[in-house]
């Protein structure tokens, strides 16, 4: 009973926190003078991308993690954050595009940004394309482990882009104070979004690992 209280109260703090970021980004956020309502757009593209980030760096540390300790606990994490931070990456890339079709008119440019960050969608994609061709689940946490440590030598090149190449992509837009302040609490809530998220298929992976353990011990 504690429990499922617990799981409302926490349930309930996040769709008020992320009801607080849409409604931030729709009234709060003031209208963008150029790009009008579709610079709205960024409130969204830059949580993702963030996260994007964030969820290969927990597939990279998850599988160090397992490999030091041999402990599949490690590989739970590893698969729920590859999951959602793919989907986040591939989000970025889509919000990117509709950007760059308000913004430069065309909706793909192999900008550094973009292409690094398409490059980092792509190594997700083989990453988990891997994993889900591979039984044994230590074998596929030792593969998985080792290709996301080299996967994420793409992310501080993601990250650099727009300082270390020339690019259309902008490196810190200038943003009124109000703009600034709902994109902060959009990335807040976002990123607690996919916490949640990332805890309960980490909880669903460990339920079928042991469902799996019962049937061969029987």
């Amino acid at each position: 009973m504690v429990s499922r209280l617990r799981t409302y109260c926490a349930e309930s703090c996040l769709a008020v926190l992320m009801a607080g970021a849409i409604l931030a980004a729709c009234l709060l956020a003031p209208t963008e003078s150029t790009m009008g309502h579709a610079q709205r757009i960024i409130y969204v593209h830059v949580p993702v991308a963030w996260l994007g980030l964030v969820g290969f760096l927990v597939m990279a540390g998850s599988g160090l993690a397992y490999l030091s300790r041999r402990n599949l606990a490690w590989d739970h994490w590893f698969q729920a954050a590859g999951e959602l931070g793919w989907l986040c990456c591939g989000l970025t890339l889509a919000t990117g595009s509709l950007w760059a079709h308000e913004a430069w008119g065309t909706w793909w440019e192999w900008d550094p940004r973009l292409t690094t960050a398409f490059i980092l969608w792509a190594v997700y994609s083989g990453v988990l394309l891997v994993r889900a061709g591979i039984d044994d689940p230590h074998r596929r946490a030792r593969v998985g482990a080792v290709l996301a440590v080299l996967g994420a030598l793409d992310v501080p090149l993601v990250v650099m882009a727009t300082r270390w190449f020339r690019g259309l992509h902008p490196a810190t837009p200038e943003m009124a104070p109000w703009m600034r302040l709902t994109l902060l609490i959009c990335v807040a809530a976002f990123t607690v979004f996919f916490a949640w998220l990332a805890n309960r298929r980490r909880e669903q992976l460990e339920l079928d690992s042991r469902w799996v353990h019962l049937r061969q011990d029987s």
